[in-house]
């Protein structure tokens, strides 16, 4: 069957939206033709800096014949309304048939509609694409209403090594360098690297392009062109005993800058190598997009790796003088702040941050770190280990380092100077780790601080900045967040649960609320909270559903209301996923369910509530009996177990109900003709689902109905 190549031709597509772009293109494309009744086997999309290629196969040579039903007016309508019946169909009245229906006598037409060649289909699907493709951002350029990434240069389409043969009108430069509009026709060549072999070659099929780009110094696949860089890399390494520092980052944003990549090795000047190894590797990755080389110690080596998008004459030398000279100058400016930044201390620069605005309405960093201060140093009680001097002293320095030169030349390197500041003015290591870790988490990758005065300032730094934003209502709206706030309280939930803290959030919301209750207005700390609360709430359940957890048992967990304990909510969650895996669980949720169902309908046909406590001169069965002895009993436990926390042992003694419920549903019918039974019945039904639920709330999970 036929196969599809498609190959879009423009000046640079930024490398960050490369990955995106390809599978954009695959997924339009295929989406319109299976929407024209084109169907293929398989789709594979590639990008490169100047191209993004599609390859799809097993097209049919045409789209299926179609055959449309569709009723019109009834056989004695009006003669307009079925005049016009037959002209939406195009067909004559003769033409349609007269058919009797449960509903009555009325005419149908049967439109039998041809499928079209798979080439004009393409053409049509594809200019669709080009059109409407989603940018994150796009250009127009000339006179054009054409937009694209960049300006584009050619578009190759071939259908079984042939031309699709449509015109795309675009606005493009001349020789002569006029302006004008002319209409760019697809075509059936393509160009390979830009320096290295510009002129056009011809292309009759996907094995012939993937071979012209290569003779033609271009790696198509993404994939082979990051596993050649790393190749390439880790081998000029190995030849001077050093070792390349792993960065999947950087490797997927260098693959998507090189069409041919030569990988060459650089020299960092001895004396730059006293500046600190963060310094060295930020400004080396974010500038200039080297990779670092260390020594089998872990060590920064004075060595880095270019990757240059050519082969030269001279074997890469100008190319690695060029980009030496670039990163000496770089590094000469870090090496001026970095001893002048010095003769000052931390504390000295703490006034400076008076005149730095946090936020308008929220005062200055100096003010922010007021409040961390006083917030740390009430977390640090639930921290152990942290020493609340040492929190006092973080808080203080922590943000000192954003006054320094070093920090305002590379912001990246913000708290890890704060470190190396710190640690050069003699305070405590756990101080200074602190100034540095307080940022940490930034995101789901990001590890969470460990040590005790680092995660007491880690929390009230967050804290802090989500309950002042709560303050002057700036909420995450939608998808609309922009001072990441999803991203600070998931921060929370990660470093609660990964250092099993166990501190209950509503009360340091409150405490935090109280340097803003200015800021708050007439609103109510107490509502502000709660609300704030709500919000951990709904993180912390998609926190656990990205772990796997069932959003219905974090629903029956949650639904009990009142938690601010992340730990016990998870202990609880967990003991919880364990049950009703379990037979006896499964059984008895069955159980829960059914006594819940009829509950349920005889209230609402009642027009009132169970709840209370049978009668016992009423219970004239011993499983009637037997149930309110056992049920007894089990609250009873449960009380003092749940006090305690041992919800495993919750679950475990829940699980002893099963044969005391299945003998009661075997043996009794809850809907007597007797009155006073029948409601006493329905009180033991309430007595079931009121015991279950002192765990969590049974109704909310999935499964169990009969």
């Amino acid at each position: 069957m036929p196969e599809l190549l498609l190959e879009i031709l423009s000046e640079e597509i930024p490398a960050r939206m490369q990955p995106r772009a390809a599978d954009d293109l695959k997924r339009l494309v295929t989406e319109g033709l299976a929407a024209v009744g084109l169907t293929h086997t398989r789709a594979r999309a590639f990008a490169t800096p100047r191209r993004l290629a599609l390859v799809v196969e097993g097209i049919p040579e045409k789209a299926p014949d179609i055959s449309e039903e569709r009723r019109g007016p009834r056989l004695d309508a009006p003669v307009k309304a079925l005049e016009g019946f037959v002209k939406s169909t195009g067909l004559a009245i003769e033409q349609l048939e007269k058919r009797s229906t449960e509903k009555g006598d009325f005419y149908f037409a049967v439109i039998e509609k041809k499928g079209e060649g798979a080439e004009e289909s393409i053409a049509k699907v594809v200019s669709d694409v080009l059109i409407r493709f989603p940018w994150p951002k796009s250009m127009r350029w000339h006179n054009s209403a054409v937009s694209w990434v960049r300006p584009i240069k050619n578009i190759l389409c071939l259908l079984d090594g042939k031309p699709v043969n449509n015109d795309w009108g675009l606005g493009v430069r001349p020789a002569s360098g006029i302006a004008e509009e002319i209409s760019f026709t697809w075509n059936n060549q393509s160009y390979g690297h830009r320096f290295m072999d510009p002129e056009p070659f011809l292309v009759t099929g996907v094995a012939d392009y993937r071979r012209g780009l290569k003779d033609a110094y271009v790696i198509l696949d993404q994939d082979e062109r990051r596993a050649k860089i790393k190749t390439d890399a880790e081998a000029l390494a190995k030849a001077l005993g050093l070792r390349l520092r792993d960065d999947p980052a950087l490797l997927e944003e260098v693959a998507g800058l090189v069409e041919w990549p030569v990988s060459l090795i650089g020299s960092i000047d001895d004396d730059y190598m006293d500046i600190p190894p963060e310094v060295l590797t930020a400004t080396m990755r974010k500038n200039q997009k080297y990779f670092a080389m260390e020594h089998t110690d872990g060590r920064l080596a004075s060595h880095f790796i270019v990757v240059a998008n050519r082969e030269t004459a001279d074997g890469g030398k100008a190319i690695v003088a060029g980009n030496e000279r670039v990163l000496r100058a770089r590094l000469a400016d870090a090496k001026f702040f970095w001893d002048l930044d010095r003769k000052q201390t931390l504390a000295s620069r703490a006034p400076s941050l008076k005149n730095v605005t946090f936020h308008a309405k929220l005062g200055t960093l100096a003010d922010k770190m007021s409040r961390v201060r006083e917030l740390a140093t009430e977390i640090a009680a639930f921290v152990p280990g942290a020493d609340k001097d040492k929190v006092r002293s973080a808080a203080d320095l922590a943000k000192c380092d954003l006054t320094t030169g070093m920090v305002g030349e590379f912001p990246e390197v913000q708290g890890i100077m704060g470190r190396y500041y710190a640690l050069n003015d003699g305070e405590d290591a756990a101080v200074a780790d602190a100034i540095r870790d307080h940022h940490s988490p930034q995101g789901p990758g990001d590890s969470c601080p460990k040590m005790p005065v680092s995660v007491a300032m880690a929390l009230a730094d967050r804290i802090d900045t989500l309950v002042g934003f709560w303050a002057i209502e700036e909420k995450p709206t939608g998808s609309k967040d922009p001072y990441a706030l999803r991203r600070a309280a998931l921060g929370v939930i990660r470093l609660v649960l990964e250092n099993k803290l166990r501190l209950a959030l509503r009360p340091l919301f409150v405490s935090a609320l109280r340097p803003l209750k200015d800021l708050a207005g007439a609103a109510d700390p107490a509502a502000l909270a709660d609300d704030l609360l709500g919000f951990f709430i709904e993180r912390l359940k998609a926190h656990l559903r990205d772990q796997g957890v069932g959003h219905d048992l974090i629903a029956a967990v949650f639904a009990q209301g009142g938690q601010d304990d992340l730990i016990d909510i998870l202990a609880r969650v967990e003991a919880l996923a364990s049950f009703v895996k379990s037979e006896d669980g499964a059984n008895l949720l069955i159980a829960y369910k059914r006594a819940a169902n009829i509950l349920k309908i005889e209230e609402k046909r009642d027009a009132k509530s169970y709840t209370g406590e049978p009668e016992a001169n009423a219970l004239v069965l011993v499983e009637e009996r037997n149930l309110v002895t056992e049920l007894t009993k089990i609250s009873a436990d449960l009380e003092v177990i749940l006090q305690e926390e041992r919800y495993t042992d919750a679950m475990t003694k829940l699980s002893t109900l099963r044969a005391t419920v299945d003998a009661f549903f075997d043996n009794v019918t809850v809907n007597s003709d007797d009155v006073p039974l029948r409601v006493n019945r329905l009180r033991l039904l309430s007595r079931i689902r009121g015991t279950m639920n002192q765990v969590a709330d049974f109704s909310q999970i999935e499964g169990g109905d009969r």
